[in-house]
């Protein structure tokens, strides 16, 4: 017998807001994140600006004893710990206090690079001879698997601990694993999640492919504007999100607070065909994987009223308008309600997924569809498809009851999770 999995807990480090309250006033009322970086204009950067969560009044030593914070550098890892740890807590769950790990438990996060800057240093020592300079915990902050392992240690995790890396579709693949896994039974909780480091030397390759916006650095909080016409290019981000995934049973017996329920969802990928590349995603293979998620969770193309898109403020904007409609077989009017969160704290890369779902479940805490900024000028193609009604430009109120998120990533990969109100029937 299969389990029906639930949210218990939510965490969130992001560019516009750090914990649930926050983050979700900041989605409520379109507060952008998005800021200018004075040592991008040093460096050069034609994109100036940047989505990064501020950290510098968040005490650490919640998170951290004094000895992990010496010489800690991997911003990523800092994310998502601080997202991690606040999803534990928010669940109500314990951390075990003898040598026992909880085999109950485990952990997915996902991340694409790092630890850059710390590894920036060690090569730097290294390079200079000095190889005792690169400091002993540069491999822990440098491995990919370092955010899994560190939150598998901290909260004594005996399960799954591991890391998966598919660029912007991380954090929602992430999630399906972990929901795989506690549907099955082969686990009663999960923490999955996703974080990105921030910094020029990960927004620097994208800066030098000219797909960022060069014309808003004395204005960055209109820069970054999914559906719009005047879209420039995606205005990079970082942060994390976490998610507590758990059985119903479990839950119930220890009578936690239910977000949502996840229903199901797919991955897949475009194989690069089919105009799929490393860059683009296939549309085949996008509208694929909306159809096997919606078949995954047994329901039907009606029962979506919003979508959370992946929409990042380029021309494929109405690309993927255009795939929703053909997987739902719904336009105009009968589309369902559609937001992208980057308008408001860019695209935060591997932390993309996770940050969105977050910011998707709390839709149904809040009875809010959150609305999109910056796309007072909806572009004319996507409007051929959807009414422009179903693109509410301030949060609306709405129950929802089923919302489908989807993240859509370099390499041609895919991700669709459906996520359910919660209901005992």
């Amino acid at each position: 017998m299969e389990n029906r999995v639930v949210i218990t807990g939510l965490g969130v480090c992001a560019p516009n807001g750090i914990g649930l309250e926050e983050f979700g006033n900041a989605l409520e009322n379109g507060k952008s994140g998005i800021r200018f970086y004075k040592e991008l204009e040093e460096l050069n950067f034609g994109c100036q600006i940047a989505g990064g969560p501020i950290i510098k009044n968040i005490d650490l030593n919640k998170y951290f004893t004094n000895i992990q914070l010496r010489g800690l550098e991997a911003t990523g890892l800092i994310y998502g710990v601080i997202s991690g740890k606040d999803a534990w807590d928010d669940a109500g769950l314990k951390i075990p206090e003898d040598d026992e790990p909880d085999w109950d438990n485990g952990v997915v996060f996902g991340t694409g690079m790092l630890g850059v800057d710390r590894f920036r240093n060690a090569i730097y020592a290294v390079d200079e001879g000095n190889v005792r300079r690169s400091g002993s915990t540069t491999v822990i902050q440098t491995m990919a698997s370092g955010i899994s392992a560190f939150l598998g240690g901290m909260l004594g995790c005996g399960n799954q601990v591991t890391t998966n890396s598919s660029a912007c579709s991380t954090g929602t693949e992430a999630l399906l694993m972990g929901y795989e896994r506690v549907k099955s039974g082969k686990a009663k909780r999960m923490l999955v999640g996703s974080c990105s480091d921030s910094g020029p030397y990960i927004w620097g390759g994208f800066d030098a492919m000219r797909i960022l916006p060069r014309n808003y650095n004395d204005k960055p909080e209109l820069a970054s504007r999914p559906m719009s016409v005047s879209a420039a290019g995606f205005v990079p981000g970082s942060g994390a999100g976490a998610l507590v995934l758990e059985s119903l049973d479990s839950a119930l017996g220890r009578n936690a607070h239910i977000y949502a329920e996840v229903l199901g969802g797919s991955v897949n990928s475009g194989g690069h065909r089919g105009g799929g590349s490393m860059t683009a995603p296939n549309s085949k293979a996008v509208q694929h994987c909306i159809t096997q998620a919606i078949e995954n969770a047994n329901i039907s193309q009606n029962d979506i009223d919003v979508v959370n898109g992946h929409l990042t403020a380029t021309t494929k904007d109405p690309v993927e308008i255009e795939n929703w409609s053909i997987a739902l077989r719904r336009k105009g009017m009968d589309f369902p309600y559609i937001n992208s969160f980057k308008g408001m704290f860019g695209h935060c890369l591997a932390a993309a997924g996770s940050v969105e779902c977050v910011g998707t479940v709390l839709q149904f805490k809040h009875q809010k569809i959150f609305g999109n900024i910056n796309c007072e000028d909806i572009h004319p193609e996507i409007l051929k498809t959807v009414d422009e009604s179903r693109i509410p430009r301030k949060s609306m109120s709405h129950k929802p009851e089923i919302i489908a998120k989807a993240s859509f990533g370099f390499g041609d990969v895919n991700a669709c999770v459906i996520f359910k109100r919660y209901s005992k029937n």
